[in-house]
């Protein structure tokens, strides 16, 4: 599954590059705690959560996360769409809530990998 597959899975709008949007989904993660993933998300993850600041964008480049996937229909500012072009990163923004959007991620398949 890519980037860009995900996001028609939960609905949602891809923001990102081309070769960004068509990285290989390999698992999923879901926090909201940006300390929890960067301890347990794992390379190529897919991040569920309702964060939509910069802070986010240096976690998902840290841990070279597939992208970012914004729930409950929040949208990022200007600058968090700028950084993550900058470095690579895409976000997906979906209306749905995150258990809606993991429960669809998961019923196509993705699974999460437990901690690393």
């Amino acid at each position: 599954m890519t980037v860009t597959d995900l996001a028609g899975l939960v609905e949602g709008a891809a923001i990102g590059a081309p070769d960004v949007l068509s990285r290989d989904v390999r698992g999923g993660y879901a926090s909201d705690l940006l300390s929890d993933v960067m301890a347990n998300a794992q390379d190529g993850d897919a991040w569920i959560t309702m964060q939509r600041h910069v802070n986010t964008v240096a976690v998902a480049q840290l841990k070279n996360l597939a992208g970012i996937v914004i729930v409950n229909g929040r949208q990022p500012e200007a600058d968090v769409i700028e950084r993550a072009a900058a470095h690579g990163v895409a976000i997906v923004t979906t209306p749905l809530t995150a258990f809606d959007a993991a429960g669809r991620l998961y019923e196509a398949g993705l699974r999460g990998r437990g901690a690393s």
